[in-house]
């Protein structure tokens, strides 16, 4: 397997180059929204990586791994797939598509689903074969076609939602102006103020989308999932020890959280 030229760090970005990083300027002075605002705070509180440049396929089947569980328990998942079948010099889609089922499963048990999840990877990669001849076909249609055309093509795969779609997008495509919308984001902009309490997935990134800069969804879809681990996280805040003890309480509307009373709920349940 060859090493990949943009690896992604083992704790999101956090923690300069030693975390995967690289020093970027923000100035939420300048922000023109509030959700950029609040993007370029996360960029004074961690590091900005490049995005783009992960094979398509092996990022794909890495965001189908990550569904509805953490980085600990897919990452294995993850790395015991590409050891059994990522031979040198052969197609990973092609050896997943040929895969048996049951060994597949097994393989990536530590992701949990994996029953679900191993017919999902049979499928892509079939799709992947049908539609693009080979894993190498597929991520030159990630990186060269139109965004849009790309993330429709992907919706239509069983398996594959918008979030997985989007994330094909960043860390394949480098595509700017994508900020994919996980449980985190979700929970986070919401919360802030930024999306209407009630808002899905969908409505949420299409404010994202239109209110911070394409150069900067990247980093932020990135840097909010960090943030809501280390600060927002669902059921205990930060801001219910204190205003002072969450970087971002001055930008935030507390949607669904009473530190008066310690109690948390999601916005869109809040009176």
């Amino acid at each position: 397997m060859s090493e990949d030229p943009d690896p992604e760090p083992a704790v999101n970005i956090s923690g300069g180059v030693g975390g995967g990083g690289a020093a970027a300027e923000f100035d939420p002075a300048t922000a023109d929204t509030r959700a950029e605002r609040v993007v370029d705070r996360l960029g004074e509180l961690y590091w900005e990586k490049s995005y783009g440049g992960q094979d398509a396929f092996t990022c794909l089947v890495r965001t189908i791994l990550s569904q509805n569980t953490s980085d600990k328990a897919s990452q294995p998942a993850h790395d015991a797939l590409l050891e059994r079948y990522n031979e040198p010099d052969a197609d990973l889609a092609a050896a997943l598509a040929d895969a048996e089922r049951a060994t597949l499963a097994e393989t990536i048990s530590s992701a949990g689903l994996y029953n679900q999840k191993s017919e999902m990877l049979i499928g892509a990669a079939e799709w992947v074969l049908e539609a693009f001849g080979s894993a190498a076909g597929f991520d030159a249609f990630v990186k060269d076609e139109d965004p849009a055309a790309v993330r429709e093509a992907l919706l239509e795969v069983r398996g594959v939602g918008p979030k997985t779609a989007d994330c094909v997008l960043l860390f394949a495509g480098g595509r700017g102006g994508v900020f994919p919308v996980d449980t985190h984001v979700h929970r986070i902009y919401r919360r802030l103020g930024i999306a209407p309490p009630n808002a899905d997935h969908e409505e949420v990134r299409a404010v994202l989308e239109r209110d911070v800069p394409a150069a900067k969804c990247g980093f932020g879809h990135t840097a909010t999932i960090q943030f809501g681990r280390e600060y927002c996280s669902a059921r205990k805040p930060a801001c219910l020890d204190g205003p002072e003890a969450c970087p971002m309480t001055d930008v935030c509307d507390q949607v669904g959280v009473y530190p008066e009373t310690s109690e948390v709920v999601d916005p869109a349940d809040a009176p």
